[in-house]
């Protein structure tokens, strides 16, 4: 298993981060994931393999006369629909940002995708996308199964 900067090596720049980066990605070895021993089991047993955590990010910053004017806005009752629309287009890039991840691994789809939104101040908030990238490897088992909810 290999790390970022392993073998005692100091990463300095976003240019070496995303160099290395690419040569993990390049050698296949265990897939990171965001699921559940049993999800994991079903999900091989559908006939799928997990690729890897995959992950999309977007920081939004309404700038000091959005936030003012949100503010005043706020004062009043109804939507606040600068606001909105700036949620709404950073939760889109964060979803994008995470299919590309999922597409560079050769990904058929996305499951338990969950979205974050994280207020850093009152004027910025960043947006997390994360979720297991898998692929269709074979058909499902046909096993029937049984779960027991206590």
């Amino acid at each position: 298993m290999a790390f970022l900067g392993g073998n005692n090596n100091q990463l300095t720049g976003m240019g070496e981060i995303e160099e290395e980066l690419k040569q993990l990605q390049s050698h296949p070895g265990a897939a990171t994931s965001n699921l559940s021993a049993m999800d994991f089991w079903l999900l091989v047993d559908a006939g799928y393999q997990p690729l890897g955590f995959v992950l999309g990010n977007s920081v939004m910053s309404m700038g000091v006369s959005g936030g003012i004017a949100t503010a005043f806005k706020g004062l009043q009752r109804g939507e606040l629909k600068q606001l909105t629309q700036l949620m709404y287009a950073a939760r889109e890039l964060s979803l994008q940002r995470m299919k590309a991840e999922a597409d560079a691994l050769g990904a058929d789809s996305i499951i338990n995708v969950q979205v974050e939104i994280i207020h850093r101040s009152e004027e910025i908030m960043e947006v997390v996308a994360t979720g297991t990238a898998v692929k269709k490897v074979s058909e499902p088992s046909g096993r029937q199964i049984t779960l027991q909810v206590k």
